[in-house]
């Protein structure tokens, strides 16, 4: 994901902290630690999420808490039609 140029401290608002709602929709959809980190130099975002199941991480986007987050954070933000941000998957070639 990435952050609108001169817009990460605005990002970094919204977070400190997190809708109490979307912490719990997350909890409840079996996120056990979510972190997101930015570049200052080129505004790329790296989230990383430790999940219990793809299948509850993908249901969490159905939800109208997290759909209301995104259209909240699609100002700051590349995103799609649905205010989803874009993103590009990464393959994992290291884990521990």
């Amino acid at each position: 994901m990435k952050v609108h140029p001169g817009c990460e401290g605005e990002y970094e608002r919204r977070h400190r902290p997190v809708w109490a709602e979307l912490e719990e929709v997350l909890r409840s959809h079996g996120v056990r630690s979510y972190s997101i980190f930015v570049d200052a130099q080129t505004q790329d975002l790296f989230a990383c999420v430790e999940i219990d199941s793809q299948e509850r991480w993908d249901a969490i986007a159905q939800t109208e808490t997290c759909r209301r987050w995104w259209r909240y954070m699609s100002e700051l933000m590349p995103s799609a039609a649905d205010h989803s941000p874009l993103s590009v998957p990464l393959r994992e070639v290291f884990h521990l």
